[in-house]
C-alpha cells in the first residue's frame, strides 16, 4: 500500500537503513541518523537501477511522487533518467565554455605558434569588434544573419579590410568549436561574397632618392622623445617590420659582433632572422644604451618601461614630421629599402633574405636560409652610406652591390 505523509514524518532511525515503500518503484529510505531520502527503482535496458529525487523533509512525499512520475514519462520515452540527469548536470557545467567568447578565448590560447603582432591584433579584434556582441551567445546558436550583423557594424564604418579580418577569425572560432563538437558548422562560410571586397594597396612608402633625403633630414630635426627618435633613425637602417623594431631587446643585440638576432617567435615567419648592424645602426644603439640598456626593450613605451613602445608611436611621430598617411607609413621603410636597393642592382635574393620574406620554393628556402650573410653585411652597410649621402643631399652614386652567382 502507498505511504501516507503521516507515516514519513513519524519514520524513526533504526539500527540498519531501512526502507518505506510507496507505489510504481518509489520509496523513501530512512538512515541509522534519521536521514530520509527518497528514490525511485526502475529498470532500463534490462538492468534494475535507482535514482534520487530528494531529501524528506525538503522533498515532500506529493512532490517525490511527482518527480517519480517525470521520470517514468522519460522511460516511456526511451530515456534513462539517471543518464539525462547527468547529461543535463555537464550541460549546465559546460553552459559557460560553450559561448563565442569562451571558445573564442580557449582557440587563440592554443594558437602557441603566433608571433607576438599577430596576437595582440587578433585579441584585439575579437575583444573589440566580437564579444561584446556575440561573445555570451552560445556559439551553436548563433547565425550567420547575426553573424553578418556584427560585420556590417565594421564595414559601415569604412573598414572593410578589418571586417574581412574580422570575419576570418570569427571563422576560425567556429571551425575550432566544430573540431572540439561544440557547434555543428561554421556559419561564417555562408557569409562568402556578403562584404564589400576592400581595394588593394601598398602601403604608402617614400622611394624617390631627393625625397628620402628630406624624409632623413626631417627625422634628425625630430623634437620629441630621443628614444622613438633612434626608432625612427633604426628602421631606416634595418627596414624590419614596425612591430619587430618596437619590440626589440637589448639580449638580442650584440654589439660586438654588429648583429641583432631576432628569435623566431617573435618573426612572422617563425625563423630566427639575423640583423647585421652598419656602424650607423651601432652609433645609435651605444647612443641609446645608457638610457634603456638597464631594461629589457630597447625601446620602451614611455608611460611603462615594462612595456615595448605602442604600436602607433612610429606612424604617430612620421604624422608629427608633416607626413601624411599617404607619403609614408612606418611599415614604409621596407618597401623604401626593398624598392631603391633592387634599383641600385643589389641581388634579389639577398635582398629578399634580409626582408625575412618566406621563399615559397622549399629548396630555394633551405638555399637562402644557409647562404648570403657576407652580401648581407656589405649590402647594409652600403645602405646606410647611402643614406648618409642623401640625407646630406649630395649626388650619390651607389658602390659596392653584391650580386649572387
Amino acid at each position: 500500500m502507498p505511504i501516507s505523509a503521516v507515516a514519513v514524518r513519524q519514520a524513526k532511525p533504526r539500527e540498519k537503513p531501512y526502507r518505506l515503500y510507496d507505489a510504481l518503484g518509489l520509496y523513501l529510505e530512512v538512515g541509522v541518523t534519521g536521514s530520509k531520502y527518497w528514490r525511485l527503482k526502475y529498470r532500463f535496458g534490462g538492468k534494475e537501477k535507482r535514482l534520487a529525487l530528494g531529501v524528506f523533509p525538503e522533498v515532500s512525499l506529493a512532490e517525490a511522487r511527482e518527480r517519480g512520475q517525470r521520470a517514468r514519462a522519460m522511460l516511456r520515452d526511451g530515456i534513462d533518467p539517471s543518464a539525462q540527469r547527468r547529461a543535463d548536470k555537464v550541460a549546465r557545467k559546460t553552459a559557460g565554455q560553450e559561448t563565442f567568447e569562451a571558445i573564442g578565448r580557449e582557440w587563440m590560447s592554443k594558437q602557441s605558434h603566433w608571433a607576438p603582432a599577430t596576437r595582440e591584433k587578433t585579441i584585439w579584434t575579437l575583444e573589440t569588434l566580437a564579444f561584446p556582441w556575440l561573445g555570451r551567445r552560445p556559439i551553436h546558436e548563433i547565425s550567420p544573419a547575426e553573424l553578418l550583423q556584427v560585420l556590417r557594424r565594421v564595414e559601415s564604418r569604412g573598414k572593410y579590410e578589418t571586417a574581412q579580418r574580422l570575419q576570418q577569425r570569427c571563422g576560425q572560432v567556429f571551425r575550432y568549436a566544430v573540431a572540439t563538437g561544440r557547434a555543428s558548422r561554421d556559419v561564417s562560410a555562408d557569409l562568402r561574397g556578403a562584404l564589400t571586397t576592400p581595394k588593394t594597396k601598398n602601403r604608402a612608402a617614400i622611394t624617390e632618392p631627393a625625397k628620402v633625403g628630406a624624409l632623413l633630414r626631417a627625422i634628425d630635426g625630430y623634437s620629441g622623445s630621443f628614444v622613438t627618435l633612434c626608432a625612427l633613425r633604426l628602421s631606416a637602417l634595418v627596414f624590419l617590420r614596425p612591430g619587430e623594431v618596437r619590440r626589440a631587446e637589448w639580449t638580442e643585440v650584440d654589439i660586438d659582433r654588429a648583429e641583432w638576432r631576432i628569435p623566431g617567435a617573435k618573426m612572422k615567419m617563425r625563423v630566427e632572422h639575423v640583423v647585421p648592424l652598419s656602424t650607423q645602426a651601432l652609433a645609435i644603439l651605444k647612443e641609446l644604451r645608457p638610457l634603456t640598456g638597464g631594461g629589457r626593450f630597447l625601446f620602451p613605451c614611455l608611460r611603462d618601461s615594462r612595456s615595448c613602445m605602442s604600436d602607433g608611436t612610429i606612424t604617430a611621430a612620421l604624422r608629427r614630421l608633416g607626413f601624411t598617411k599617404e607619403e609614408m607609413s612606418a611599415h614604409g621603410f621596407r618597401a623604401m629599402a626593398s624598392t631603391m636597393l633592387n634599383e641600385m642592382g643589389w641581388a634579389t635574393d639577398v635582398v629578399e633574405r634580409q626582408l625575412a620574406h618566406a621563399e615559397r620554393n622549399k629548396v630555394r628556402a633551405a638555399y637562402n636560409r644557409a647562404l648570403h650573410l657576407p652580401e648581407r653585411k656589405r649590402m647594409m652597410q652600403a645602405w646606410a652610406d647611402y643614406l648618409d649621402g642623401l640625407r646630406e643631399n649630395a649626388q650619390v652614386v651607389p658602390i659596392g652591390v653584391g650580386r649572387v652567382a
